[in-house]
């Protein structure tokens, strides 16, 4: 017998394209079944697309492969037949007499035709709608239930301008689906128009009665010491008969050790008339000084389990909920000094620094290991915001679990864009969609889904575009705040002061609604478009006073060339080719790229006229490897810059700024911390010492040193120490700026890093920052530059390549499983420390704000139950590592030259038997606590890694870096 719960429906999928079947949905699921993956069947994707379906099983070729997707045929030409798919699944369900069955697809794009058992049900259009069919009458008691679901693509897929474009033709806006399908500057069109079972399908058995859409909402009072939890439920009585319902609200945490304390736990009776919907509020349940939920970078991601159970008398458990939850309050408005929009997270300042986020993989492969990674990246790079861009999706609950587990806000936006909704070129969709209603339906079904999750922090109604009037009006009601959560609630003493209605029967009521990505406190705020820019920029521009004129910045991008490995794995030979550097009349550079990376939109390292070369500053690459190895150089100053130059003015100029944009769902080449691949670039770790909470910086308007903290606490008795190493190892500038205190939330100039202007200065010179605790010679930031005078350039590092710098390298393993967790110890040998440099060894503060890496995070339990975990316990998973044989090994690295070990990264890499040359063998993901570092002589470094292997796979780590270039240095 089934017990109550849910079963997701992830493995065993069939599909075929519907063309090619001559059966009905009824002879298919009846008569006539599918045995296997045999013409024209074939193994599907689900979750996933048609065209995911089709790569995997090589009947296209893969579209982010070089030109590979210009041979698969676009929708537009074959007819929206050819990607109108059946899919078909098997599942065993026997219920007892008073049991329910719900056959949920959370969403499909665009509508569908559903049988099963030979009954039809049609799930109506709406990409971003979720589908629930009882399904209890039809069942097969005894016997396997067959499932068939003829998937149709969009109404309107549009066709492709031969100029390419924004949204293409932009018919794709006359439906409620994603936009970007079309082509943008940073994609190529997607051929199927992400046709599909694209999220989670499952079943749940019920009893009679069913839970549906809790509302989690936490108030606070008295300086956050008192809060409330608000729960409102709606219920569902299935049955002909009155059910006399017990309902349980249960509030758990659990400590240290897995040991879980229960919070509160209260039982209501409830009567529910028969085939009714109902709607029940609890009692608020009050918690005296809750740990509170804090965004990446200000505090702990304190998480509670909240369940509900319903019991109906004389039938027992009849339905069962859970859910993660987070106090927290946000909050946010235009700030008068800067014009920004302002957010406060339980009443403390949030200066954002945030990226800009399409989608995890263009062909929808979603899944709950990728969007981990994803995120978990994030908040690697100390950034606190993520916008989830309105061309996008409305991203689903595994981004936000993870996003709530890792401290990232989210800006929610709907699917309006400035391009296909009325701005674009031609103007196309001035009123929208043609299915207002449908919009609108797909919005709230959209905020029901998603408004539990405390990193959601505000509803958007569209990219540099607003809603139509009355989608926006209808936004507008739908989403207002609850009165205790308007701005100047502040002072109330109880929920009653304020409003007779629970926060939990809104909507929402918690986030407020912004019309669009440019106004209110974005960009100017009146909708102009006064985002960007997006292409390579000189890096001290970024601290100018006329850089940008407004108070948060929703979009300013830059370039994203991957490393090499990752263009050999994502192109055929012709593809490595690097650009022509052509030398233009007024002195500037224009990089003409290949047709492959031109294809994969290709943003040049120059602005001919604005920005020279920023690679040619180093010399002309000879090869893709050198053009690759130059690019992260430029990609590591370029968004260090751009993040140190707005936080350089933080809350005097600035309230905010998000970079579009943090990644790819596609193997393109521009605005991107790391490729689709997985694989970090060089602006990444960039991105991650820039956003540091507490951060000492070189002002490169000014060459004043600063020191940001964004912590609302005062860091007392530190102090700050400059060093300058030139080509030859040696250290003609030496500073320490000794007891200082830093106000909470400021940013403080210290002082002119003078060397520049010193006697005889080398034309390029390193210089290195750390800002540390006087008591314990602890750091607290540590930021290294390479630097040169006014009007020259790099290319004195050239010949610095072939300098040859000792190394010792000391590693510990350990490893569970697959799981392997890697400390390294890097030093640079070529000269002993000098005995007054006190903090060489770089032993690093500890951040109490966040568990930096995986050995001590908060991870989501998965197993047989993983429902139940996933909605119950949430465990602070210590891993117990079991050391390996000879874990600890001391690896040198010979040289007899004096100076900066510059520019070292580490990669990791499978040792295989059946390796074939030229395959890629990079183990991906794998994070790094720092990487692209360099050492000044003497100095040393730890640097923590952590991956998982597939099977069968020895791993090997390889050290890199600019003395490094020619061949890896196998460390382990």
């Amino acid at each position: 017998m089934v017990e109550i719960g849910k079963t997701v429906l992830d493995s065993g999928w069939l599909a075929a394209r519907s063309t090619k079947v001559e059966l009905t949905g009824t002879q298919l699921t009846t008569t006539h079944p599918p045995t296997g993956p045999t013409s024209p069947w074939m193994e599907a994707v689900v979750p996933g697309t048609v065209l995911a379906t089709l790569v995997k099983n090589k009947v296209v070729a893969d579209p982010f492969y070089g030109l590979e997707n210009e041979t698969i045929i676009d929708i537009a030409d074959s007819g929206r037949e050819n990607y109108t798919f059946w899919f078909f699944t098997k599942f065993q369900c026997k219920l007892s007499g008073t049991r329910h069955l719900d056959l949920n697809f959370r969403a499909i794009n665009y509508s569908a035709e559903v049988y099963l058992n030979g009954h039809k049900k049609v799930l109506p259009k709406g990409m971003f709608r979720r589908h629930s069919l009882d399904v209890t009458d039809i069942l097969n008691p005894d016997d396997a239930n067959l499932l068939a679901v003829l998937v149709h693509p969009p109404d309107h897929p549009g066709s492709i301008p031969p100029e390419g474009g924004q949204g293409g033709d932009h018919e794709i806006g006359k439906d409620v689906a994603t936009q970007y399908v079309e082509g943008w500057d940073w994609i190529a069109p997607v051929r199927d128009r992400n046709t599909g079972i694209w999220d989670e399908v499952s079943i749940s058995v019920t009893g009679p009665v069913k839970i549906i859409d809790p509302h989690l909402v936490s108030t606070f009072f008295d300086q956050f010491n008192r809060a409330y939890l608000h729960v409102t439920t709606e219920l569902e009585n299935k049955s002909a008969w009155i059910a006399e319902c017990s309902l349980n609200l249960q509030v758990t945490t659990e400590l240290e050790g897995g040991i879980c304390l229960m919070e509160h736990l209260q039982t209501q009776h409830v009567s529910v008339p028969p085939r009714a919907h109902i709607q029940y509020t609890f009692p608020q349940l009050f918690f005296y000084e809750p740990n509170l939920w804090w965004p990446n970078g200000m505090g702990k991601q304190s998480l509670y389990n909240v369940n509900i159970t319903v019991d109906v008398k004389g039938y027992g458990e009849s339905d069962s909920w859970g859910h993660l939850f987070g106090f927290r309050k946000i909050e946010s408005h235009i700030d008068s000094a800067t014009g920004g929009r302002l957010f406060k997270v339980n009443g403390q300042p949030v200066f954002i620094r945030g990226g800009n986020w399409i989608l995890s993989d263009c062909l929808l492969r979603l899944s709950k290991e990728r969007y981990k990674t994803d995120i978990k990246f994030h908040a690697d790079m100390n950034l606190n915001m993520i916008r989830c861009w309105g061309g996008g999706l409305a991203e689903r609950p595994d981004f936000y679990h993870y996003c709530d587990v890792y401290g990232l806000l989210v800006w929610q936006e709907f699917w309006i864009t400035g391009d296909v909704d009325g701005r674009g070129i031609p103007v196309s969709n001035p009123d929208g969609p043609l299915d207002h209603d449908l919009f609108m339906l797909c919005a709230r079904d959209t905020v029901k889904l998603l408004r539990n999750y405390p990193s959601l922090a505000l509803w958007v109604g569209g990219n540099e575009q607003v809603p139509p009037d009355d989608i926006n009006t209808a936004l507008k009601n739908d989403l207002k705040l609850h009165p205790l959560f308007e701005n100047h609630s502040v002072n109330a003493t109880s929920v009653e002061e304020l409003s007779t209605v629970d926060p939990s029967q809104y909507l929402d009521g918690t986030r407020i609604y912004i019309q669009g990505s440019m106004w209110d406190g974005f960009a100017n705020g009146k909708g102009d478009f006064t985002d960007g820019p997006y292409e390579i920029q000189n890096p001290e521009d970024f601290f100018e006073d006329d850089y940008y004129k407004y108070g948060f910045n929703p979009e300013v991008g830059s370039v994203g060339m991957p490393v090499a490995a990752t263009i050999r794995a994502t192109m055929p030979p012709e593809g490595w080719k690097i650009p022509l550097f052509k030398k233009l009349p007024n002195g500037y550079t224009e990089e003409v790229p290949n047709p492959i990376w031109e294809y994969h939109k290709y943003i040049p390292y120059s602005k001919p006229g604005k920005v020279h070369d920023q690679i040619e500053l180093y010399g002309i690459p000879k090869d893709l490897d050198d053009f690759c190895l130059k690019a992260q150089l430029v990609n590591y100053i370029q968004y260090r810059a751009l993040l140190e130059g707005w936080t350089s003015r933080m809350w005097s100029k600035y309230t905010g700024v998000l970079i579009w944009k943090t990644q790819n769902p596609w193997s393109g080449l521009r605005g991107q911390f790391y490729d689709h691949l997985l694989d970090q670039t060089a602006g990444f770790y960039g991105c991650r010492c820039a956003a540091e909470p507490i951060h000492v910086q070189l002002n490169l308007a000014s060459y004043f040193i600063e020191v940001v903290n964004t912590m609302s606490e005062e860091l007392s008795n530190v102090a700050i120490e400059a060093s300058v190493w030139d080509l030859e190892g040696a250290c003609p500038y030496y500073k320490v700026f000794d007891k200082l205190s830093l106000p909470p939330k400021k940013v403080v100039s210290i002082s002119e890093m003078k060397y520049p202007k010193s006697k005889n200065p080398k034309p390029v010179y390193f210089l290195l920052l750390k800002l540390y605790h006087m008591s314990d010679y602890s750091i607290i930031s540590r930021n290294f530059y390479w630097l040169h005078l006014s009007g020259g350039d790099y290319k004195l590092l050239e010949p610095y390549q072939n300098k040859k710098i000792p190394l010792q390298i000391t590693s510990k393993t350990f490893m569970k499983g697959s799981s392997y967790e890697i400390e390294i110890n890097v030093q640079n040998k070529s000269k002993k420390p000098d005995p007054k440099i006190l903090t060489y060894k770089n032993n690093f503060a500890t951040r109490h704000d966040y568990d930096d890496f995986d050995m001590a995070s908060l991870e989501p339990i998965h197993d047989e139950t993983e429902e139940k975990q996933k909605a119950g316990l949430f465990q602070r998973l210590v891993r117990q590592f079991s050391r390996a044989a000879n874990s600890t090994r001391v690896a040198e690295i010979d040289g007899s030259d004096v100076g900066v070990a510059f520019f070292l990264h580490f990669s990791v890499h499978g040792s295989k038997t059946d390796h074939e040359e030229g395959e890629d063998t990079r183990i991906l993901p794998v994070h790094y606590s720092d990487n692209y570092f360099s050492l000044v002589p003497g100095e040393e470094m730890s640097i923590k890694i952590s991956f998982e292997i597939p099977r069968g796979v020895t791993p090997r780590v390889t050290l890199k870096g600019w003395n490094y270039h020619h061949e890896g240095h196998t460390v382990l």
